[in-house]
């Protein structure tokens, strides 16, 4: 019988790695094994997970690729790692993937074609899990197909749009999309974006509303899509592309130092993202005369701090942040502004 592996994409922010821990908290004893994909270079999300105290959660337990775009190096990456997790004397119940706010799920499913992998294991379903309070202000298209009829039509449209067809992508990909952060919208906001969404899903895709990422896991883990059978009748804007090119994106580390007051810290990086059109900011941060790690987490000007678990013995004190953004980021400018540690 063959492994189900369950591919959770969505933008930048969008909530991923609090969904996972949802999940994690509710395996019921399941055996689930996490694969993570980053863009940016200090294993964020990787230590969020395996900093959050959950029983079982630890090293063994979670896999990460810290390349920036787990659809770009599935070869030399992605399949070692899935052969590492089937050799296992356990091999694990469910494998839950990560990927990247940037990457494109298209390619990945096609790698579950390999030869190495496809006897073992099957794509249980692809969930695109989605900020509705972006999606509600306008950050991407809610018509895919009319925004792609438009850019044929008039040569002067911008036909490279990275956000929009990061986000479409990763909609058109999907067996389920979870409507992340209904609370943040009224009744009517949401009763619009999920109007958008469901004229612009395919009629099998269902669409759930969900606040923080809590939901049974019953409904997510089980669909049994063998998505892999039908991806190529799953249309995207990178269709015959060889590689998938994230030139577009960028990010860079700051290095803070010890920070004396958190709520200044949160002010600059608003003020920063507004100035600079930054994506995404997240780190962990050591605040002066305090025992636990403080956590950064920013999706434009929103921003979402709280401890979360105390300094180990020996581990370094430090205080980073990655900033993502398209590309062109004044990264100068953008360090002094957050109050990079000089």
């Amino acid at each position: 019988m063959k492994i189900p592996a369950t591919i959770i994409t969505g933008f930048l922010g969008a909530g991923k790695t609090t969904l996972i821990r949802h999940l994690l908290e509710n395996a019921n004893g399941k055996r689930i094994a996490l694969v993570i994909n980053e863009f940016g270079e200090l294993g964020i999300d990787r230590e969020m997970i395996t900093g959050c105290g959950i029983k079982g959660c630890d090293d063994n337990a979670v896999l990460e690729l810290a390349n920036g775009c787990i659809c770009c190096t599935v070869a030399d990456d992605f399949l070692p790692t899935m052969e590492t997790l089937l050799h296992r004397v356990e091999p694990p119940d469910h494998i839950v993937i990560e990927t990247s706010g940037l990457a494109l799920p298209k390619p990945l499913v096609r790698a579950f074609n390999w030869p190495e992998i496809r006897s073992q294991v099957t794509v249980d379903g692809v969930i695109a899990v989605v900020d509705s309070l972006a999606v509600s202000e306008g950050r991407f298209a809610s018509d895919p197909d009319a925004v792609q009829r438009a850019r044929e039509a008039d040569e002067a449209l911008d036909h490279d749009a990275p956000l929009e067809e990061v986000f479409e992508d990763q909609l058109l990909c999907a067996d389920m999309v979870l409507l992340n952060k209904c609370d943040l919208l009224d009744s009517e906001r949401l009763e619009s974006v999920l109007r958008d969404l469901d004229n612009n899903t395919a009629a099998a895709v269902r669409i759930v509303a969900t606040s923080h990422g809590a939901i049974d896991p019953l409904v997510l883990l089980g669909i049994g899509a063998a998505v892999e059978h039908v991806i190529e009748g799953r249309r995207s804007h990178h269709d015959g592309e060889e590689e998938h090119d994230h030139d577009d994106f960028e990010s860079f580390i700051i290095d803070l130092g010890v920070v004396d007051d958190p709520e200044v810290l949160e002010a600059r990086i608003r003020a920063a993202a507004v100035s600079h059109d930054i994506l995404r900011v997240k780190g962990f941060v050591d605040i002066r005369g305090k025992d636990m790690r403080h956590v950064v987490q920013a999706v434009g000007q929103r921003i979402e701090r709280y401890y979360d678990r105390p300094w180990a013995a020996g581990e370094s004190r430090r205080s980073e942040l990655v900033v993502i953004g398209e590309a062109g980021l004044d990264r100068a400018s953008i360090a002094a502004a957050i109050g990079a540690k000089n």
